[in-house]
């Protein structure tokens, strides 16, 4: 997972349903027989004929794979199997003290006439069964809103059906079905049809069977929000993460849920939008998506209910694709369902729910959590910004050591003829700076404090100018200690000079001072770059990061075996205690001057450049183009298989005799009336050039296919075709009379009968044009199908030319 995207991610589209809430669905509140009812009535409470329908509209229209299961431990709750929501209703049975098994042995699934499965553009799902009278009885359940539309009848008191008019709808909306979405309770209507045997309906029009419903009962389902979520969520928010919440529910629960989750604060400047109307706001007179719209909407969107995947995916794409900010924004989106595929491949970082989640969401996605829990996602992004905090340190090490190390090494050498530090010691500096510094700085364990700064921009440089003042400021002060000991070490220190020591001498106290201050430094410089946001306290958290403690420690260890007892391997002399405690106090001047550099704004630092700038934007948008291959228009598609199909024809034409080929040519075209081999068109521009220089001559297939202006044009506008089964026998595209007259194969002689010969379907072709500045004369050679061994017959061989050879200088290459 690259660190980039999740170090840099300001919006996170979220479901509700598993990710912010438990997703444990129960049933605390239900409007049956013209009674709102606050908790679970008792059964005594609940008309009889009433009951037995709630209980059959359930357990018959639900998907069998969901029960209600004993707990696995003692005292524990009863385990839900299957869909949640289902699972929820099923419990408002054994609420009911009924039981939903009975009704399915009854019922068994086979038994069910007609299933109109849930998806999320009717939000309902239907059961047809056949009555023991022949007739046919239709359950239905889905959101109350939309179900009541469809009733034209509804059960009262006494269980018996009576009118349910617009109006009736309109009070219960406001009576019933506002007042329980404003406490964050889902509702779900449940209703019946009844539907004669003769004539037997037709089953197929789904929108004249599911209407005319009779309403049992609506029930406000409750699934809590996770304890840990509201922490999580402020956690995104001071951390400059934008929290969206994108449900199917009813637009009052999704804002309930939002309010308890802390996604929205009252008095806050927000929009809170149902699917429909989002669509209305971003959509133009012509039905079609504007950026414009879209970019007056999703700034101030906290909360999108009654959504589709598509409204999904619209949304995330309309906030990549914004120019409204400055950065581009990294969208983070959470998806369950197969519809959610589209919505989590155009996202930076797709989340895929692992234990809701579907398989076709778990491809799509870029990490699936294993536990559904959005507190998950808040752990991802500190991690990520871990990971990206991690590569920088790391690169702000390692370039101070390569400045220094190669500027001593050059310097030295060209100065005093000898570098001060020898092969060895180089190999021992490089072990330092790559592997065990890598180790040490790579691993420190992300913190909460990673969560108190803003988002990187996404085209932020990797080396930012804080960075890059500590490695100038670093490699300024090593580079003085380095040189100030090569030149005047030796009276310092009242040792032999090194510099002027013969060539196969001994090793010199003075360069192995050099080597061992120079490698001190590199241990505390470590120290100061844990920390690369201008941070004081660069010791804050060593102590819980054991690896750096133990590399540090370690490598100090390991210096102090190779200076005392290396030797001639390694060009080292002992050194005393003076000399040590000298290195040691140089090394821990690292520290200070870590310090000193602190105190320098970066601001009054013109000079400084950033490094590792991100692509620009046109170059970002092709890169996500050419890894997105939904993205791809169908003329780049084209433009890819006419390359395969290119290549393969120019093995085939390789294969063949170029010497006979070549007389062929040059005797002209021949038009035999009984076997054609091939037909030559010579086409010369002969004014072509005049008044402007000509292009570089290109003699190469491959320069050729680089040339921008390069173009290709199907004069039958449809997939290329790999193999000759993609071939329609019928097709009238294979037709290729709406070539030039010259191309076009002259008709048979009427007299000749065909001989019998192999059948082969007809295959159609493809023209390509050159550009026009092409810079010499071209000759086009088509080639039919008798120059592959095919008789004359015109009925058994293919009615088009196979092969289309350009000759273009020396290079020949075709077209198919």
């Amino acid at each position: 997972m690259p660190a980039r995207p999740w170090a840099t991610p300001p919006a996170i589209c979220s479901d509700k349903t598993g990710t912010l809430t438990t997703n444990r669905m129960t049933v605390v509140q239900t409007y049956i027989g013209d009674v709102h009812h606050r908790s679970v009535p008792k059964p005594s409470q609940i008309p009889p004929k009433t009951l037995e329908m709630v209980v059959n509209a359930i357990a018959i229209n639900s998907a069998y794979t969901s029960k209600i299961l004993p707990p696995d431990m003692e005292g524990g709750l009863p385990k839900q199997v299957g869909n949640k929501t289902e699972c929820g209703l099923l419990g408002f049975i054994l609420d009911l003290q009924k039981d939903y098994v009975p009704v399915r042995d009854q019922m068994p699934e086979e038994r069910l006439y007609k299933v109109y499965t849930f998806n999320s553009t009717r939000k309902s799902m239907s059961t047809v069964i056949k009555l023991p009278d022949g007739s046919f009885r239709l359950y239905s359940k889905g959101a109350s809103e939309i179900l009541l539309k469809k009733c034209a009848y509804i059960l009262d008191t006494n269980g018996e059906p009576r009118i349910f008019r617009p109006r009736d709808r309109d009070e219960m909306v406001k009576q019933v079905i506002e007042p329980m979405a404003c406490e964050g309770l889902r509702t779900i209507c449940i209703a019946y049809r009844n539907l004669p045997s003769t004539p037997e309906p037709d089953w197929e029009t789904e929108a004249e069977i599911v209407t005319e419903l009779t309403a049992v009962t609506i029930v406000g389902i409750e699934d809590p929000v996770r304890p840990e979520v509201p922490d999580a969520i402020r956690k995104c928010q001071r951390a400059g993460i934008t929290v969206r919440m994108v449900t199917g529910d009813n637009i009052n629960t999704a804002r309930a849920i939002a309010v308890k989750c802390g996604i929205i604060h009252p008095g806050d400047d927000f929009i809170c939008l149902e699917g429909k109307d989002f669509n209305r706001r971003i959509r133009n007179e012509k039905g079609e998506i504007e950026q414009e719209r879209i970019d007056k909407i999703w700034p101030k969107l906290r909360v999108l209910a009654r959504s589709s995947p598509t409204d999904k995916h619209t949304l995330v794409k309309g906030i990549i694709d914004s120019t409204v900010l400055e950065q581009r924004q990294v969208v983070a989106v959470t998806g369950d369902g197969t519809n959610d595929g589209p919505a989590l491949k155009k996202a930076d970082v797709g989340f895929a729910m692992g234990i809701a989640g579907t398989d076709v969401a778990k491809e799509a996605s870029d990490i699936i959590l294993t536990d559904d829990n959005f507190s998950s996602i808040v752990k991802a992004v500190m991690w990520g910004r871990n990971v990206y905090d991690s590569i920088s340190k790391f690169l702000q090490f390692q370039l101070t050591v390569n400045v220094v190390a190669v500027i001593v090494a050059f310097t030295g050498a060209c100065i005093t003829q000898d570098s001060p530090l020898k092969a060895v010691q180089m190999l021992w500096v490089n072990l330092i700076m790559d592997t065990f510094a890598s180790l040490a700085l790579a691993t420190e364990p992300p913190t909460e404090a990673l969560l108190l700064r803003k988002p990187y921009g996404r085209n932020n440089p990797l080396i930012s100018l804080t960075m890059m003042k500590n490695i100038l400021g670093h490699g300024v002060y090593q580079l003085v200690i380095i040189f100030t000991l090569l030149f005047i070490g030796e009276r310092i220190f009242n040792i032999d000079n090194g510099r002027n020591a013969p060539l196969h001498s001994p090793p010199s106290e003075h360069y192995t001072i050099i080597f061992n201050t120079f490698v001190l430094m590199q241990l505390f410089n470590e120290i100061n770059a844990r920390k690369i946001h201008g941070e004081r306290n660069v010791f804050d958290g060593i102590f819980g990061n054991p690896i750096f403690c133990s590399i540090v420690l370690g490598t100090f260890a390991m210096q102090i075996v190779i200076v005392q007892w290396g030797g001639k391997p390694f060009s080292c002399a002992p050194l005393n205690m003076e000399q040590w405690l000298w290195c040691l106090f140089v090394g821990v001047g690292e520290l200070l001057w870590g310090q000193l550099i602190a105190t320098v704004p970066t601001e009054r630092l013109p000079c400084l450049k950033e490094a590792g700038l991100g692509l620009e934007p046109g170059e970002d948008e092709g890169e996500e183009m050419a890894e997105d291959e939904e993205e791809i228009d169908c003329a780049e598609r084209e433009l890819r298989r006419g390359q395969i199909l290119w290549f393969r024809g120019l093995n085939r034409i390789q294969t063949q005799d170029q010497s006979g080929l070549r007389t062929s040519l040059a005797s002209g075209p021949v038009w035999p009336q009984d076997q054609s081999r091939m037909r030559v068109v010579k086409a010369f521009r002969s004014n072509l050039y005049e008044g402007r220089e000509k292009p570089e001559s290109r003699n190469s297939i491959h320069n050729f296919m680089a040339h921008p202006e390069f173009l290709i044009n199907d004069l039958i506008h449809n997939i290329p075709l790999i193999d000759d089964t993609d071939v329609d026998d019928e097709s009238e595209l294979s037709r290729y009379q709406h070539l030039h007259p010259a191309l076009r194969k002259p008709p048979p002689p009427p007299a000749q009968a065909p001989p019998p010969t192999r059948t082969r379907p007809t295959r159609p072709y493809r023209q390509y044009s050159l550009p026009p500045s092409s810079p010499h004369p071209i000759m086009t050679v088509v080639v039919t199908a008798t120059d592959h061994g095919y008789s004359d017959n015109t009925d058994a061989i293919p009615s088009g030319p196979l092969f289309i050879f350009f000759y273009y200088e020396t290079t020949y290459f075709p077209a198919i």
